[in-house]
């Protein structure tokens, strides 16, 4: 796909002849031995150029040359990812072959748990993790999620600066791919980041005596990596609006309302992801509560806008109505200049109206539909408790639940904004993000360094409130913000019934379950058997 834009675009900006093809210069359609021939219009071949006059355009343009030059590098650089990727692939699914056992046409139809328990007994009969004599289902988590697992906590400990107050607008949530990227180099795997290998920190961030000496070279690697984004700024920003454009252009021709669909954002994935969540796992249940979520978001609604998409699409529908008919009563219609422009404008428009207007048959209920997106989500902030029907609860779950058009947009932003986030906001952290990870970093023997949240001890990370008092030391620092830990450790539990928890981990679960029966014996028969009901739900997510 690279490759395809940059070379179809340097195609239309030098070796297309504009004024042929729009017809605002007449063409010669004669031979070379001066006989006219037949053609009366303008055919594409006569608005591309030749190859050396096409070339010449090329070699004069500085400034394509030097995006090409750019666009030539970075290709290298994704070709040579690409190969030392599948090198690894081809490695794994020997691996899947001969040590597991497990035939490459027959890998989709096994499921996680079984290869999972695979593993674990190979790891028994032929050790390969020497430093270990058998490996749980944890370990196995951690090796996999290592990075993911210390991203997921600096979210949920509102480390990482993607909140901002912004005049007019109020809390933004900036998050986007370009901004995780940059993230995932300086901390995790960069030159001079915190990871000296892909298992182990490295010395000086464990040691309390260097955390400001540590702290300044990270605060001056990211101005660094910022300067560097800044620079790079417009070639980021042409390959983003071109990917863009041929991206979702011909999809918003063919259904405007594609843009008012809504997404779970980056940072609702990060926010809503367990501890030890693969990304399967996470999809899977963040999937189950895409209809819910949907249905929440769309139960408000603005009179005053739904009274002016009703009368934008009748205005609009009008005028496409008339044109389409004379269209159909005389073909020629459609040789006016501009006609097709006008009728695809007015079917956006009529579309894009209609997506505005709310079902007239909608029950307005939105605690019931909160309930049920959390029955698959399981997160969500304290104060939304009774205030599903609060403007602030539906914009603080538009953060989590976006527009594609708002994801699109931020995208699209990314490459300016980027660098002013790694340059001004980013360093100010430098200091709590290295204390981060020298406080919540422990050494598990044959895993290597790890998040300590993603232990799942409820005894060092456990939050009082929710269900562990008396079972937890944790302070308000140690402690998991929304009862991560917890429900981290329920989801896991449940996902792997096979585990065998540590004993405060299991004194918990035990008490859970004791608690989920008398609710449930208190419940009544109907209410237990309803299976779209959020105890249902929830259980299956």
């Amino acid at each position: 796909q690279f490759l395809f834009v940059v070379t179809f675009t340097t195609f239309l900006l030098c070796c297309v002849d504009y004024d042929v093809l729009f017809a605002n210069r007449p063409l010669n359609h004669s031979h070379a031995g001066g006989a006219p021939t037949d053609r009366s219009k303008v055919t594409l071949p006569d608005a591309v150029l030749p190859a050396p006059q096409c070339t010449q355009r090329i070699r004069a343009s500085g400034w394509i040359i030097f995006l090409l030059v750019m666009a030539a590098i970075f290709w290298l650089y994704r070709l040579v990812k690409v190969l030392c990727s599948l090198l690894s692939y081809w490695e794994i699914r020997t691996f899947y072959i001969k040590a597991l056992n497990i035939p490459s046409e027959d890998l989709c139809n096994h499921s996680w748990q079984e290869v999972q328990a695979q593993l674990i007994s190979l790891q028994r009969r032929q050790q390969m993790c020497v430093h270990k004599r058998e490996l749980t289902e944890l370990d196995i988590y951690h090796r996999i999620l290592r990075f993911k697992n210390y991203t997921v906590a600096m979210v949920n400990k509102s480390l990482l600066p993607v909140r901002f107050h912004l005049p007019l607008l109020g809390t933004v949530i900036f998050l986007t791919q370009g901004l995780k990227y940059n993230l995932e180099l300086l901390l995790f795997w960069g030159p001079g980041s915190l990871f000296q290998n892909k298992w182990s920190l490295r010395p000086q961030c464990k040691r309390a005596g260097t955390r400001r000496e540590l702290a300044q070279r990270l605060a001056r690697t990211m101005v660094l990596l910022g300067l560097a984004n800044l620079l790079l700024c417009p070639c980021v920003l042409v390959w983003q609006l071109l990917y863009a454009f041929f991206s979702y252009a011909e999809v918003i021709k063919r259904e405007p309302g594609s843009l008012g669909a809504r997404r779970w954002s980056l940072y609702g994935q990060l926010y809503l992801r367990h501890f030890n969540e693969l990304d399967h796992e996470l999809q899977a249940r963040l999937s189950r509560g895409y209809k819910p979520a949907t249905k929440y978001m769309n139960s408000f609604t603005s009179p005053l806008l739904t009274v002016l998409a009703k009368n934008i699409g009748f205005f609009a529908g009008s005028l496409l109505a008339v044109l389409i008919v004379l269209t159909v009563y005389d073909e020629d219609v459609l040789t006016v200049q501009h006609i097709l422009t006008a009728i695809t404008l007015l079917g956006l428009m009529v579309t894009l109206a209609r997506s505005f207007i709310p079902d007239e048959h909608t029950v307005w209920c939105p605690e019931q539909l909160l309930q049920r997106v959390l029955a698959h989500v399981h997160y969500m902030p304290d104060h939304w408790q009774g205030n599903a029907s609060r403007a602030e609860t539906r914009s603080e779950m538009a953060q989590l639940f976006q527009y594609k058009a708002v994801f699109i947009l931020e995208e699209l932003l990314s490459p300016i904004l980027t660098p002013l986030i790694l340059i001004f906001a980013l360093p100010a952290r430098a200091l709590d993000i290295v204390d981060f990870f020298r406080n919540f970093t422990v050494e598990v023997v044959g895993v290597g360094d790890i998040c300590s949240f993603a232990q799942l001890d409820i005894r060092n990370h456990g939050n009082p409130q929710w269900l562990s008092a008396g079972q937890t030391e944790a302070s308000v620092y140690q402690q998991a913000e929304n009862g991560k830990t917890e429900l981290s450790l329920m989801h896991f539990a449940i996902t792997n019934p096979r585990w065998q928890p540590p004993p405060p981990s299991e004194l918990f679960l035990s008490h859970l379950k004791e608690k989920v029966q008398q609710d449930a014996a208190a419940a009544l028969p109907a209410q237990c058997i309803l299976a779209e009901g959020p105890l249902g739900a929830s259980l299956f997510s």
